[in-house]
């Protein structure tokens, strides 16, 4: 019997349209002096990226549904849609869908969203950017992918790159030192710890609403380096903060690990698979402070992308 065709909805948006750019990433990027970067916001249809390697695992006839931050988004790739949620065609949740061929595809991923954001709906001074992202789960959901809490870390809605940029900041101040770790202290440990449980009652919600669901979180790639040398010249923050910095990632990726552990989820790691890609390499798969390629600073740029969908579909193996 021909299989039903695949339906791609960006649900969740609301009345964003109303609201410049002035807002949300580009004015706080603008704030912190990092200069204009190349997004395209050209509304586009569902996606034609062409699908990662074969799935090896077929999702024909069930629906899937796509949550999270930037980072999920594919946010500042063109084209992208959803008004200032900035979700691209090129995310690794629209390769995902394009490879595994769902009879539905959900996109609710939104730039600056937090854990909150699962719950609650997302709004910038005052107006509602995007809904309870848990609202597009249903009970005949049966893939949910999820990449949420590194704008947790940040006071702002930029997250760890806000983070990034304090530190740009505090380099000034000891060049030759750690100023950013020495002014954070166990700040950002704390916040991680706050995120922890925030995050598995998003998963136990989850699974109360679609029992049948695989559900994937996927981690943060390789936004800083291993080695902090190589940043010498190419990020305007000490080696000794380099190094903090990676640190940090690699305890956001952790909480996420262990808590989708906890709650019946699987982990899927894209800081390796990324590694030797970062803003500082010489083929960075994630853009530096400013951008080389169109993406969001310190975000997945398209081959960024689809090597965290290549990711996804081994976990899916």
């Amino acid at each position: 019997m021909p299989r039903a065709a695949t339906t791609t909805k960006d649900d969740g948006t609301d009345a964003g349209h109303g609201v410049t750019s002035r807002r949300k990433w580009p004015a706080l990027l603008a704030g912190c002096a990092l200069l204009a970067t190349p997004l395209a916001t050209a509304v586009a249809g569902p996606a034609q990226a062409a699908s990662p390697a074969g799935s090896g695992t077929s999702y024909s006839g069930t629906s899937y549904v796509a949550l999270g931050d930037s980072y999920a988004a594919g946010a500042g790739i063109p084209a992208s849609s959803g008004g200032l949620c900035l979700r691209s065609d090129r995310s690794y949740g629209r390769l995902l869908a394009a490879s595994l061929k769902p009879v539905s595809y959900t996109d609710v991923t939104c730039a600056a969203a937090k854990v909150g954001a699962l719950t609650t709906a997302q709004t910038d001074v005052g107006i509602r950017v995007n809904g309870p992202q848990l609202d597009a789960v249903k009970p005949d959901t049966k893939l949910v992918t999820l990449t949420i809490g590194g704008n947790n870390l940040g006071t702002s809605d930029l997250g760890f790159v806000d983070v990034v940029v304090a530190c740009s900041g505090l380099a000034l101040t000891n060049p030759f030192g750690a100023p950013c770790r020495d002014f954070y202290k166990d700040t950002l440990g704390k916040r991680l710890d706050a995120v922890a449980p925030q995050l598995a009652d998003g998963l136990q919600r989850i699974h109360a609403k679609a029992p049948g669901a695989k559900v994937l979180i996927v981690g943060y790639p390789s936004v800083v380096p291993d080695d902090p040398r190589t940043c010498l010249g190419k990020m305007p923050i000490t080696t000794g903060d380099i190094a903090y910095l990676r640190t940090v990632l690699g305890d956001l990726n952790k909480m996420a690990a262990r808590t989708a552990a906890a709650n019946d989820a699987t982990f899927v790691d894209t800081l390796t698979p990324t590694t030797g890609h970062d803003p500082c390499s010489a083929d960075p798969w994630i853009e530096p402070l400013i951008p080389g390629k169109p993406t969001l600073p310190l975000h997945p740029n398209a081959t960024g992308e689809r090597v965290r969908a290549d990711a996804v579909l081994n976990a899916l193996r």
